[in-house]
């Protein structure tokens, strides 16, 4: 990933130099009777080696990018989905430039539009992912301790793993390693975005409790490709470990905070079922599904707060691949991100969040 962030850098670099090159020549004399310009021929030679360099590097990113849409989850992150759609723009715009450069000269005129078409398609494509690259790298150098691989973080590393709840064939001493650490970093770099982008992964920091929960349970998702190896999967806990600040409360706010997770959670799980309820008749024997009291909420306003609270901390995809087929499902769902994640959420939000999907996919209302 850092290799392909480099890339992604000199490919920006490359783009803007022979894209400011090109609007420069543009403003020499042109004879279009002999398709000449008066432009210095230096300058000429310039623009078209960094024309071929733009290409190759194109190529480059393409071959280590394209392989991976065979790997990700059945459906695409919207995100990825602009990725994957400005990376083939790009390509379309090239081999058109191309094409007219080499055998439809009578279309030169598009040329500066091109160019600059593909340039604004190259600088949205890598601000939907470089930024998030050079976060991680960030927080590697800036990890506690130091380094991310500094001895002083991988003591810290050795000290905070025995706390995440990771099987007894997890041992700390051997994961607070350098080499470990490199290749839990490959497997967040690698695997990791394969389902969602570093974004989602890094939006919120965790306790390595936490961070073990969330590889655990991502590890159980089915994909199209191999899933991680127990190996990987402490691997990788230990460098999410590693690069997150420590999440120092005193015990005062971590009472308090608890105490409002635990009302939160309240919002959304029925105290009891009510006999004669549900799915099942009641006496039958069979699970009867808890009632929710009925309430009134504006579809619209709910469907708005889901999109931007759950889109906090994973893709909306996720639900929808594994949505909930009872409103039990959703309680349990919103429980899950609560207790599990951490979700800070109000109980209006709460209650909005649960409306929404219940309407969207139990009772399958449209707003």
């Amino acid at each position: 990933m850092l290799n392909s962030a480099i890339l992604g850098l000199a490919f920006l670099a490359v783009g803007l130099a022979a894209m400011f090159l090109m609007l420069h020549l543009w403003g020499y004399p042109y004879d279009k009777a002999t398709r000449t310009s008066e432009a210095p021929r230096w300058a000429m030679l310039l623009h078209r080696v960094l024309g071929y360099a733009f290409a190759v590097l194109y190529v480059l990113l393409m071959w280590k990018m394209v392989p991976r849409l065979y790997e990700y989850q059945v459906e695409f992150p919207a995100r990825t989905t602009a990725h994957i759609i400005l990376g083939f723009t790009i390509g379309f715009l090239l081999l058109l430039k191309i094409a007219i450069v080499r055998f439809f000269r009578h279309f030169e005129e598009w040329m500066p539009v091109l160019g600059t078409a593909i340039m604004l398609c190259t600088v949205i494509l890598l601000g939907l992912s470089l930024p998030f690259v050079l976060q991680e790298r960030a927080l590697a150098q800036n990890a506690p301790g130091g380094d991310a691989m500094s001895e002083q973080s991988r003591a810290r590393v050795a000290r905070l793993l025995p706390a995440a709840g990771m099987p007894a064939s997890a041992s700390a001493a051997t994961l607070a390693t350098e080499d470990a650490l490199l290749s839990g970093r490959a497997v967040l770099l690698d695997n990791c975005v394969k389902c969602h982008d570093l974004r989602t992964i890094l939006a919120k920091p965790r306790t390595p409790e936490g961070w073990w929960n969330t590889v655990e349970r991502m590890s159980e998702k089915p994909a199209l490709f191999a899933p991680l190896s127990e190996r990987e999967m402490y691997e990788v806990t230990a460098y999410l470990v590693a690069i997150t600040p420590d999440l120092q409360r005193s015990v005062k706010q971590r009472v308090q905070q608890d105490a409002a997770r635990e009302a939160a959670v309240e919002q959304v799980i029925p105290a009891a079922a009510v006999p004669g309820h549900g799915s099942a008749a009641a006496g039958s024997g069979a699970p009867v599904e808890p009632v929710t009291p009925p309430v009134t909420v504006d579809l619209a306003k709910a469907k708005a707060t889901y999109e931007a609270v759950c889109s906090q901390c994973h893709e909306l995809s996720d639900v929808v691949a594994a949505p909930p087929k009872t409103t039990q499902d959703t309680r349990d769902m919103i429980e899950r991100m609560i207790r599990e994640n951490e979700a800070e959420l109000t109980p209006e939000e709460i209650t909005l969040c649960a409306a929404w999907l219940d309407a969207t996919y139990v009772h399958k209302k449209k707003p």
